[in-house]
């Protein structure tokens, strides 16, 4: 199997493939001042982009700009400096990562480049009705800060409902063999599946 080589992207013409390839995994597109301020981290298999991430390191973080002003002026967590934040943003991975081992390797990555910009906190977001990705946020062991319709300037875009929330550098760190046992989880199920479908294909065969 053919290993996944990391590269941070700086040719326009990458960036704006893997933005591409971001907004139809999830449906939105991403503008282009918060782009050109992020670092794009993306996953090769020979020359094909088969999956990447963005870090947001300095202020504004899109995330918080979708939370109400109400719950800014009341939530503790708003009581941290800015600079002691960051953001990942712009999380895909393509159908042709078909291992749980390559989809590690992924978050394995992000994780380690997370912890190395030494930033106390860091921010996630998610639409409310992706349940995979809020089921990888808990075992980050993320606190929520908002859950509900995000607040939209003039001409932004955005999922109906969102949910924004933050867990530590450390604790990112430290539930690395949770995210572990959970991808091995999934490719044995995966593997389950597939084997009931071949059982089902030759039973009907011999029916």
């Amino acid at each position: 199997m053919e290993a996944i080589k990391f590269r941070t992207l700086t040719e326009e013409q990458d960036i704006d493939f893997f933005l591409s390839r971001f907004e139809s995994y999830v449906g939105v597109k991403l503008p282009y001042d918060y782009a050109a301020r992020s670092q794009f981290v993306a996953g090769f298999k020979g020359d094909e982009m088969v999956g990447g991430y963005m870090l947001v390191t300095r202020p504004e973080f899109r995330s918080l700009m979708f939370v109400p002003d109400d719950v800014k002026s009341s939530h503790e967590f708003f009581r941290h400096d800015d600079y002691d934040m960051m953001e990942i943003n712009g999380v895909w991975m393509s159908a042709k990562l078909k291992t749980a081992s390559e989809q590690f390797s992924i978050w394995l990555k992000l994780i380690l480049d997370a912890f190395r910009c030494r930033k106390q906190f860091v921010l996630l977001m998610a639409n409310q009705r992706n349940i995979n990705i809020r089921h990888v946020h808990a075992m980050t062991g993320a606190t929520d800060i908002y859950e509900g319709e995000p607040m939209l300037m003039a001409g932004e875009k955005s999922h109906s409902s969102i949910r924004v929330s933050y867990t530590t550098r450390w604790s990112l760190l430290l539930n690395v063999p949770r995210y572990w046992l959970e991808y091995k989880s999934r490719e044995r199920r995966f593997h389950r599946r597939l084997k009931q479908r071949a059982y089902s294909r030759v039973a009907g065969r011999a029916g």
